[in-house]
C-alpha cells in the first residue's frame, strides 16, 4: 500500500514540474486579409503607404519550449514504467518512464514542428516618404504597386 501512494506521489509531482514547464499554446495570426472589428481596435495607430517589393524569405518557427509532447510522453512513460518490477524498484521504472518519456515527447514533438517556412517580406514606401519593411505569413491579394495600410504587424490593402 506504501508503495502505490509513493508512485502516485511522485507521478504527480512530475507531471506537475513537467506541466508547470510547458509552454502556453500560441496560435498563428491566420491568413486574413483584413483585419476583424477587435483587430482594428486594438491598433493605437495606421500608416499608409504604397508597396514597392515583396520578397519570400524563409522564416523561423517560435516556441521551441516544453509542450504537449513533453507532458503525454511523461504520462505515457509513467504508465509504462509503472508496470515494471516491485517495490522500490517499481518507483524507479515510474520516476525513469516519466523522465524519459518526457524527452522522448519532446523531442518528437520538435521534430514534427516544421522548423522553418515561408514568410513574406514586404516594403512600403510610406506616405510621410519613409519606409517600412513588414514580414508576415501571407500576402493575401497584395501586389507590388497596391495602396496599403500597416497596423500593427500587418499590411492590409485598402
Amino acid at each position: 500500500m506504501k508503495t502505490k501512494i509513493t508512485v502516485a506521489a511522485v507521478f504527480i509531482v512530475a507531471t506537475t514540474i513537467l506541466s508547470g514547464c510547458a509552454s502556453p499554446y500560441n496560435q498563428m495570426q491566420g491568413s486574413q486579409p483584413y483585419p476583424t472589428s477587435n483587430q482594428s481596435s486594438q491598433s493605437q495607430y495606421s500608416m499608409y503607404g504604397v508597396i514597392e517589393s515583396i520578397q519570400m524569405v524563409q522564416g523561423s518557427a517560435a516556441g521551441n519550449g516544453l509542450g504537449a509532447g513533453a507532458v503525454v510522453g511523461g504520462v505515457v512513460g509513467g504508465l509504462l514504467g509503472n508496470q515494471v518490477g516491485g517495490g522500490t524498484g517499481k518507483a524507479v521504472a515510474t520516476v525513469a518512464g516519466v523522465v524519459g518519456g518526457a524527452l522522448a515527447g519532446n523531442q518528437i514533438e520538435q521534430n514534427n514542428r516544421a522548423q522553418t517556412r515561408d514568410m513574406y517580406q514586404i516594403r512600403v514606401r510610406l506616405e510621410n516618404g519613409g519606409y517600412q519593411t513588414i514580414v508576415q505569413d501571407s500576402i493575401a491579394d497584395l501586389r507590388i504597386g497596391n495602396r496599403v495600410r500597416i497596423e500593427g504587424d500587418r499590411v492590409y490593402r485598402y
